[in-house]
């Protein structure tokens, strides 16, 4: 059989992508899981990792943030859609409550905010319940990824959670994520795991059905895949985005664009007016508007909602 091999140009405009052989579909085991993710999780860790590839990493990192809430929504039996996550979280005014959706999507965009490393920070976000154990859950889940890989890592972790509480869906899968940015060295945490996984996949792996480890960490690597694909996908959108910079006269439009790189969803009424959210640069409520709306006629971004009002806007397809 012939590889294609996953090499880095030195041409920074051709992004790393998966070798045909890691998508192939067939009948799977445990080893071949191993050896399939071992070339996309390496694919992935140079596309995350390595600035000259262009990918907006913060970007991804909250498109990532809110696939996630979307799924561990639906793990939790809420069902809730991904644009109603969004609009919750993205259009309640500061100080007032966000609802659980919004309050899902917060967890995962502060998830992607830790430290892989930062043990405190972790048990924060997971909660008094929980923060006792995770210490022990992640020593475990390292130990499992240096022995059998990445993602028989993720699978320990997610077991280990929902034994102690079957409940906890998301918690399992952040504590999975962290054991995964441990195994690449990440400094920061990408929600990978949640993505494909069902409630029908976590109950059989707590109940240790036959054929559950593999299930799960094919769904992982189907995830990871995902994600890669993601990755190139922006990193080409931002090199748009980044092109048509020098046409935008407004003022403040350096830092608008910055944050459109690293915002999956733009309110102009809160996030650029009356500043440009993280600068101290004033932007009315109308150059806000005819900002976004500019940059949607240049097909760099587009807007989400469908609304005449309370509008959002991201980078465009």
């Amino acid at each position: 059989m012939t590889y294609q091999s996953a090499t880095i140009s030195d041409d920074p405009t051709t992004l790393p992508q998966l070798p045909p052989w890691v998508t192939s579909r067939r009948a799977e085991t445990l080893e071949i899981v191993a050896f399939r993710s071992g070339a996309a999780l390496t694919v992935l860790d140079q596309l995350v990792s390595n600035p000259r590839y262009g990918v907006p990493v913060k970007l991804l990192a909250n498109r990532l943030a809110l696939s996630a809430a979307t799924t561990t929504s639906k793990l939790e039996g809420r069902l809730a859609r991904e644009a109603d996550i969004r609009d919750a979280y993205h259009l309640t005014p500061r100080g007032e409550a966000r609802g659980p959706d919004g309050d899902l999507l917060a967890f995962w965009r502060e998830a992607v905010r830790l430290r892989a490393g930062g043990a405190g920070e972790i048990a924060d976000l997971i909660g008094a319940d929980l923060a006792g154990e995770v210490g022990v859950w992640l020593d475990a889940g390292q130990e499992r990824a240096r022995t059998h890989g990445p993602l028989a890592g993720c699978v320990s972790v997610l077991r280990a959670v929902l034994d102690a509480d079957d409940r906890a869906e998301r918690v399992a899968c952040l504590v999975s994520d962290i054991v995964l940015a441990r195994a690449l060295n990440w400094k920061n945490v990408l929600p990978v795991s949640a993505q494909h996984l069902t409630k029908t996949a976590l109950r059989d792996l707590t109940a240790n059905g036959p054929g559950v480890e593999l299930a799960v960490q094919a769904r992982i690597l189907e995830s990871t895949e995902g994600t890669i694909r993601m990755a190139r996908d922006l990193a080409r959108r931002a090199e748009a985005l980044r092109a048509v910079a020098p046409k935008l006269r407004a003022k403040g439009s350096d830092a608008a664009v910055e944050l459109f790189l690293s915002e999956d969803a733009v309110a102009p009424a809160s996030m650029l007016s009356p500043r440009i959210r993280g600068t101290s640069i004033s932007m009315t409520d109308r150059a806000a508007r005819r900002f976004c709306d500019r940059l949607a006629e240049l097909s760099v971004a587009r807007e989400l909602t469908g609304r005449p009002t309370f509008r959002l806007y991201g980078i465009a397809p």
